[in-house]
């Protein structure tokens, strides 16, 4: 009985694990797509993102972290608790920094323009949601499965090429990040003005 019950779960993983490979990017993707835009209204729009917004892109590149260390490492518990405690991060910065904008005032109002009608903001607290909620459907349908933790990407040459360039754009857009914050909040307090080691 038990040979056989190791059978099911090894066949159960031979179609499950790449779909979970496959979830993984497609929240990945998502979420360079999201910073790409953040990006482009910044570079292209001259729309400087403030310190709670900055602390935001970082919670989503912790996320995506996470993810990369899934496809590094394999399926673990402890990759997707780094993805949940990001987007816990990621829920609490953006609901503080709804809840300070919600009531227009002189010199706090919402940073950037609109999209679709909602602020970076409260999107943020969308997207939180929608993380947190993906990360527990992650949990419920692959959480515990002995035989999709034992095969790893590297088994499906075509994810893991995808992952590896998705990873690598990923990576990329931490770098201008880090290097953009340098530029904007120099040794002292970011502030949506300019860029202070410009001036």
């Amino acid at each position: 009985m038990n040979n056989s019950s190791n059978k099911v779960a090894a066949v159960w993983g031979d179609y499950v694990s790449p779909l979970l490979y496959v979830y993984l990017l497609g929240m990945m993707a998502v979420i360079a797509g999201i910073l790409t835009t953040a990006m482009t209204l910044q570079y292209v729009e001259g729309e400087l993102p403030c310190p709670l917004c900055l602390l935001q892109r970082a919670a989503m590149l912790g996320v995506c972290f996470g993810i990369i260390q899934q496809f590094r490492h394999g399926y673990s518990y402890f990759n997707v608790g780094v993805c949940l405690a990001f987007s816990v991060f990621l829920l609490i910065v953006s609901v503080r920094q709804t809840l300070l904008d919600i009531y227009p005032r002189p010199g706090h109002a919402y940073v950037g323009s609109a999209v679709f009608g909602l602020h970076m903001p409260v999107w943020s607290v969308i997207i939180a949601a929608c993380l947190l909620t993906a990360l527990a459907l992650q949990l419920l349908i692959w959480g515990g499965n002995k035989a999709v933790a034992d095969k790893s990407i590297g088994m499906y040459p075509a994810l893991k090429t995808i992952a590896v360039m998705l990873s690598l754009y990923v990576i990329a857009i931490a770098v201008i990040n880090f290097v953009s914050v340098g530029v904007q909040c120099e040794f002292n307090q970011c502030h949506t003005f300019s860029y202070q080691l410009l001036d």
